[in-house]
């Protein structure tokens, strides 16, 4: 199953997969049934940062500087946090500007420079080669390995030629696949939806191949991941390796190695192309910010776990590099290993697609398209030939030659050059190359003052720098130059060495270039910017650029005052991007026009007909495409702003009409509720009154009917006489009690209540309103149980209030205690720097639903057991007693509350009052 004939035609018809599902997406996209437009789409595509370094030179870096690994990740990851704000922020200017790569959005952040887009495409094809030569590099390794284990593969490669190199083969494909589905239409700003679809499918398949070996290492090779780390920690030198420890440069390098990942995340340019060029949709970044995330977890999960069984493995698992491939292969599997292969093939050639494309586009609107506008040939040509668009075809034939060449450079370097370096420092080469766009690129999103002059001088300085401390002395280790470089520095001058510049000694290489290449970079940038002046373009460019936030500022704003006529535009048109497209650039326009009268275009046809152009060629050439057949200026920075402010003000006042419209509905609603409030009270008062008149009035009659009885009775006996005499007496009693506490109520509710707060012994103070009640629970057949410390519990409190509520409560307790053996227990305890006086009872308690409305005023609490009012010889109180009580206590710092009574079962009422502060003084 591992011959090289089966090998090949698995490979090959996963190639051929590809191109199926790219004819598909695309024939989907025409019918009007997008596939892109779907977040997880969008999210998947940007899984393309997960190339054969992720499939397998994760695994080699865990397995040589342990968790290190891990900062590749978690700097793309950093990015996607303040992607709302970030790439947001990018896509919405190159959807304005037809931004069609990276150099294109530098290029036009500074005045539409045609030789800034073209260093920017320079240094991109430098740094960027030789990742592409780290993917063909990953397809050859892995396939002598697939097909010659448990033969060494160097040996394998040593003799083999240029036609017996698949990954040669491979890249040929790839090239016609790229022509196919990426350069269909001259327009480089359009989607390419294939494309975009593929790499979706590519990264699916990607995760699928390397879970499946990672658990297959984990369950199957070793029984579990506890199996797996404890037969690792037997061996100490392991354990070590995969510490903190051996992160190259420790915490300078990790901090290092974490900007390096952030800033080319941002930067490389198929990053570049899948998350701002191929976005289709702003709000698909808020899915993408967190499942890319998610992604790079999920795909870094058995790492170690790998790292770790390679290891152990020993020879047989060859370099860590190709971990992932031999444990399947040392096991005798075959399936797995090939699927692990087209897992590597898909990292590989997803990453290929998608930076050949962008690469192109950059060589074709940057490298080759400026020289052709300045020669009189092109112009000449297109003339003499009478046929419109015919340079479109020829365009696109210059973007599909630039791929060949892209892909055949990268061949190039991997079979020069590639065999010094591991695939994880290839990566990192390119990776520190590309990190040299991010301060023109960020840096000029925010900072007006940025100039064309000093973004030139920090990407030159900083490629210089990147190319002395990283790439030469990676040619001295294949033996291209004099090892003496690297030991002794040019010239022998030691505080030169590429690898300790300026005598950093004992930094990580990557960190330390890092560092200096970006210091000059910044530096450069904001120096020279100081003292250099912008153009009136430039101007222009900065302040769109920085304030493209503003909604629908970059859409409104027309940026030239110059003329032209209709008929000069559709020329110019129609020559570079054929007749289709010129008619619908200029339906509008047409149809409006007169016929046989030359009609002059509008400022926002010549901008549409400019964003169109730069779609296609670039912003840089676009241009000066329009600077041939329009007469006037550009708009000029005085303008962009006061089309900025008057977009301010308008989104000022509408913001301030919408704050006084959230102000006028909150108002209503709490007006409102205001009304509902006060409906409310007057319920509540004709309650309270209906209630007050309902209390007053049953006593009253009460006595006015006996004292009827005695009035027209003068035969009465004399028991009976003193019987009635002693209800009147009872019951005037009564009334007095309930004027007294309404009373105590009002005051209460008015704030008016006068209380006398003292030290005093609560303990004592128990003791005594126990002993005031004692009798009269005696008479209702209730035992009261006491339980006081002997000690003093000194708090603040009105002792008449207090007694109030501690009889009040103890009166409450024996009305509800049970019929039968009836049982109250009253105890002082301390609780941290607090005193509790709880009142418990044996009666059937009180449930969850009346625990607060029993201190409700008026509130009559129905007995648990069914009857609705105390047992026989017990009075029905009034509903006042407890909401008086519980507002005493407030008034004195304290709480009252009801639990279920923990010793006797009922219920149980709780009173907490502050412990009294340690008196100053003591008394005489």
């Amino acid at each position: 199953m591992r011959s090289d004939t089966v090998v090949l035609v698995v490979a090959f018809g996963y190639l051929a997969l590809l191109f199926v599902i790219a004819a598909w997406a695309d024939r989907r996209a025409e019918q009007g049934r997008s596939l892109i437009g779907s977040p997880t789409i969008y999210a998947l595509s940007i899984a393309v940062y997960c190339t054969a370094w992720t499939f397998y030179g994760s695994v080699g870096r865990a397995a040589v500087y342990g968790p290190s690994f891990l900062l590749i990740y978690l700097g793309p990851t950093l990015a996607m946090l303040v992607s709302p704000l970030l790439i947001r922020k990018m896509v919405r200017i190159a959807r304005a500007q037809r931004i069609t790569s990276i150099a294109d959005f530098i290029s036009a952040r500074y005045g539409k420079s045609d030789g800034l887009g073209a260093l920017v495409a320079m240094i991109a094809l430098l740094g960027i080669t030789p990742y592409i030569a780290l993917q063909l590099k990953a397809i050859t390794l892995s396939h002598a390995i697939l097909t010659q284990y448990p033969a060494s593969p160097a040996n394998v490669l040593a003799d083999a030629g240029f036609w017996n190199d698949k990954s040669f083969w491979v890249a040929l494909v790839l090239a016609v696949f790229i022509i196919l589905f990426g350069t269909r239409h001259l327009d480089a700003s359009e989607r390419h939806e294939g494309m975009v679809t593929a790499i979706a499918f590519e990264s699916l398949v990607k995760l699928v191949a390397f879970l499946a070996v990672g658990i297959f290492t984990v369950f199957v090779l070793y029984n579990g991941p506890g199996d797996l780390f404890a037969r690792a920690a037997a061996h100490p030198e392991l354990t070590q390796a995969l510490s903190l420890e051996r992160v190259p440069g420790g915490a300078l390098g990790w901090v290092g190695m974490l900007v390096l990942a952030t800033l080319a995340f941002l930067t490389l340019p198929r990053q570049f192309q899948v998350l701002v060029v191929e976005n289709v949709d702003e709000d698909h970044i808020r899915r993408a910010s967190w499942l890319f995330p998610l992604y790079l977890l999920v795909i870094n999960l058995f790492v170690i776990p790998v790292a770790l069984a390679g290891v152990l493995l020993g020879d047989a698992a060859f370099s860590p590099d190709s971990f992932v491939l031999t444990l399947p292969l040392a096991a005798g599997l075959d399936g797995l290993p090939l699927l692990v292969f087209i897992g590597g093939l898909s990292a590989a050639t997803g990453m290929m697609i998608v930076e050949t494309i962008a690469l192109s586009t950059m060589v074709s609107n940057h490298l080759v398209m400026p020289l052709l506008l300045r020669s009189s040939w092109i112009h000449l040509g297109s003339r003499l030939s009478g046929r419109q668009g015919e340079l479109t075809g020829w365009l696109l034939g210059i973007r599909r030659v630039a791929i060949v060449l892209i892909l055949l450079l990268g061949y190039l370097y991997h079979a020069l050059i590639g065999d010094a370096y591991s695939l994880v420092t290839i990566g990192l080469v390119s990776f520190a190359a590309a990190t040299q766009f991010a301060p023109a690129m960020l840096i000029g999103m925010y900072w007006r003052g940025a100039t064309r002059a000093g973004a030139a001088c920090a990407l030159l300085s900083g490629i210089a720098v990147w190319a002395y401390t990283l790439l030469l002395p990676g040619f001295a280790q294949s033996g291209w130059l004099d090892m003496a470089l690297l030991n002794d520095g040019p010239f022998g001058v030691e505080w030169l060495r590429p690898y300790a510049l300026f005598g950093l000694e004992d930094w990580d290489i990557y960190t330390h270039s890092l560092f200096w290449s970006l210091l000059v970079n910044v530096g450069s940038l904001i120096g020279v910017s100081l003292f250099t002046r912008q153009s009136r373009l430039e101007q222009t460019q900065a302040a769109l650029f920085t304030e493209a936030m503003h909604p629908g500022l970059m859409h409104r704003t027309p940026l030239w005052q110059g003329q032209t006529t209709l008929e000069e535009l559709r020329e110019l048109l129609s020559r570079y991007l054929g007749t289709p497209a010129t008619l619908r650039i200029l339906a509008e326009e047409q149809r409006q026009a007169d016929v046989g009268t030359p009609q002059p275009a509008s400022p926002a046809l010549i901008a549409r007909a400019e964003r169109a152009l730069a779609g296609a060629l670039g912003n840089a050439s676009a241009r000066v495409l329009i600077n041939s057949v329009v007469r006037g200026e550009a708009l000029d920075l005085d303008a962009v702003l006061s089309i900025l402010d008057t977009t301010s003000q308008t989104l000022e006042y509408n913001r301030r009409l919408k704050q006084k419209s959230q102000e006028l509905t909150t108002i209503s609603e709490e007006l409102r509720a205001a009304n509902e409030r006060l409906r409310e009270l007057d319920r509540l008062k004709d309650e309270f009154v209906a209630m007050v008149s309902h209390e007053l009035r049953t006593p009253l009659t009460s006595i006015r009917a006996f004292a009827e009885i005695l009035r027209d009775s003068d035969s009465l006996p004399e028991d009976k006489r003193r019987h009635f005499l002693d209800v009147v007496v009872h019951e005037s009693q009564r009334l007095s009690r309930l004027i007294e506490e309404i009373l105590d109520l009002a005051r209460l509710e008015s704030g008016r209540l006068t209380l006398h707060p003292q030290r005093l012994d609560l303990a004592d103070l128990t003791r005594r309103s126990a002993d005031a009640v004692l009798r009269v629970q005696e008479e209702r057949g209730v035992t009261l149980t006491v339980d006081i410390p002997s000690s003093p519990a000194d708090v603040i409190g009105d002792p008449d209030r207090l007694e109030q509520v501690i009889i009040n409560l103890l009166d409450n307790a024996s009305k509800f205690a049970a019929d039968e053996d009836g049982r109250v227990r009253l105890a002082l305890s301390r609780h941290k720097h607090h005193w509790r006086l709880s009142v418990e009872d044996n009666g059937p308690g009180i449930s969850e639903a009346e625990r607060e409305r029993v201190f409700e005023k008026f509130h009559q609490l129905e007995r648990q057991d069914g009857g609705d009012a105390p047992a026989r010889g017990r009075p029905r109180g009034s509903g006042l007693g407890l909401p008086i009580s519980r507002g005493i206590i407030a008034h004195l710092g304290g709480r009252l509350w009801v639990e279920d009574g923990p010793t006797l079962g009922g219920a149980c009422l709780i009173m907490e009052l502050p412990q009294a502060p340690e008196s100053d003084t003591t008394s005489g």
